[in-house]
């Protein structure tokens, strides 16, 4: 599955590396790529696995706000 998540605060290289890193740890997340200009992620994950609010919690858990 792919899921495009918008998130809010994200400016900066770091705060890619932050929320890219923060979902890869997750069980069921095979790829994350952050676009800045975008203001958004996408995943691509299983969904037998790992549901879309985890991803988001995930995120939030980072200092990020999730649309």
């Amino acid at each position: 599955m792919e899921k495009t998540l918008n998130v809010q605060g994200m400016s900066c290289g770091h705060c890619k590396m932050s929320v890219e890193g923060a979902l890869k740890n997750l069980d069921g997340v095979s790829a994350a790529e952050v676009n800045l200009d975008a203001g958004n992620v996408d995943v691509t994950y299983d969904d037998s696995k790992i549901t879309v609010d985890a991803m988001k919690e995930a995120i939030e858990d980072q200092g990020y706000d999730v649309e």
